[in-house]
């Protein structure tokens, strides 16, 4: 019998994903639990398995394409003992030719469509053109015209700049004429109401300013965005509209950088800047728990978490992805070293997991390897500091009245300045400089 393989959930907030690869053909024969698809969801790249085995009978999806949940994948031919595996969908009899597909089966931003059936009674009849105006907001949606309300100009000026819809005032003025006091009243009594917090709004698409024809200049591509890089897009929009501000330092690593060599030397794992500079933030964010926290405005709190997972910016060929080093209190330098190389290396070659990319509290983006001065990191929503690393560069620093040659790392902390002020942030960036000049206190093994 067939039965189809549709996609199942893959994970809070996730709707949809990127079909990368078809691992199966027609005619294959397949086991339960065999990986039949590659999707890339908003930032990772997820093997989606058959709940059930069988022959093949049809792909359904092709490279490129965009899956949602539901949305249908394989028909599989198996015997009547597959069709009981649980997470199998049912085979469906043949629906009648006028039948309409099934929401499901349709991409949740179209409503399915209907076909219209012969009414069992007569329709109600249409309100006479004397009838009540719709409301204001009924009669925005449908664009039906507004009636003509009386007031002055003073009167309309008042309004807008108290926020208040003239449409929604009723007038006692004469013959109904809107007036100062009507539009002063409708504001107390709507003060008098308690407020609820309105629903978040969904994200807003990275730019809904239309763009100008370039096409008129000249020769032009495009190219659809990759699943990372439009959620990337959409993500960092969000994350800007909380208030950025960037302090900067620099670190003298001089002692740092010849006992991190020394210790390389004895070990077969590569000691890292990153992986030094993610317990130091492990350590700081103990002393500094606002940097861990979250602001919540819907319900005016602040959330301080106790748990410390460092993320670190990854750059792959897709974009930028941020893994998360979970409980980066306990663990040593040498052991964050591997930890960091391992999950990047699976970043990098679309192994990553989701889980690996939740939970973060705190987040470092290491540009050193390419180089640069310092920069402006943007805070990863809904985190409230993320630490920028540039290029350690040799200067000349003055001490004890000599200049004397000093590797010096810039340092850069963008803040959420909702909830963490400027003194907050440089005694924190401080506390960071201090920690990385005294390598002997890091524990880098045991």
């Amino acid at each position: 019998m067939a039965t189809e393989v549709r996609l199942p959930e893959l994970g809070e907030s996730i709707a949809a994903g990127d079909v990368l690869k078809v691992l199966v053909s027609p005619g294959d024969v397949i086991k339960p639990d065999q990986a039949v698809l590659e999707l890339e969801t908003d930032k990772a790249t997820i093997e989606v398995p058959s709940p059930l085995g069988g022959t093949v009978k049809t792909v359904h999806v092709k490279v490129g394409e965009k899956l949602e949940v539901g949305g249908l994948i394989l028909t599989v031919e198996s015997g009547g003992a597959a069709a009981s595996t649980p997470n199998a969908a049912p085979a469906k009899a043949p629906a009648p030719p006028a039948a309409v597909a099934t929401p499901s089966a349709l991409p949740k931003a179209a409503a399915p469509k209907q076909e219209l059936k012969p009414a069992t009674a007569a329709p109600p009849p249409l309100p006479p053109p004397q009838s009540p105006a719709a409301p204001p907001k009924v009669q925005e949606e449908l664009k039906l015209p507004r009636p003509t309300v009386a007031a002055t100009p003073s009167v309309r000026r008042l309004a807008r700049e108290l926020g208040v819809d003239i449409y929604e005032l009723t007038g006692t003025g004469e013959a109904g004429r809107i007036v100062e006091e009507d539009v002063r009243v409708y504001v107390r009594e709507r003060l008098r109401q308690p407020t609820v917090a309105a629903p978040e709004a969904a994200p807003a698409a990275a730019s809904a300013v239309p763009l100008p024809d370039f096409s008129r200049w000249g020769e032009v591509e495009r190219k659809a965005m990759s699943s990372v890089r439009r959620k990337t897009a959409v993500h960092l929009s969000r994350s800007w509209t909380a208030p950025h501000v960037t302090n900067h330092d620099k670190a003298d690593i001089t002692e740092l950088e010849q006992l991190r060599k020394k210790l390389e030397a004895k070990t077969t794992t590569k000691i890292s800047t990153t992986a030094i500079a993610t317990k130091v933030i492990a350590s700081a964010l103990k002393v500094f728990p606002q940097f861990a926290a979250s602001v919540d405005m819907a319900r005016e709190e602040i959330v301080y978490k106790k748990y410390v997972n460092v993320g670190v910016a990854v750059d792959t060929e897709r974009g930028l992805l941020v893994p998360v080093i979970r409980n980066a209190d306990a663990k040593n330098v040498v052991q964050l070293s591997a930890e960091i190389a391992a999950v990047a290396e699976r970043a990098r070659n679309r192994k990553i997991t989701l889980e690996d990319l939740e939970g973060g509290v705190f987040t470092i983006s290491n540009l050193g390897g390419i180089g640069g001065t310092h920069f402006s990191p943007i805070v990863n929503a809904p985190e409230v500091a993320i630490l920028g690393i540039s290029r350690g560069r040799m200067e000349p620093v003055y001490i004890n009245g000599l200049f004397q040659p000093r590797l010096l790392l810039p340092l850069s902390l963008s803040y959420d300045h909702r909830l963490i002020d400027g003194a907050d942030a440089a005694r924190f960036l401080r506390w960071v400089v201090e920690a990385l000049e005294q390598p002997f206190l890091l524990p880098f093994e045991g």
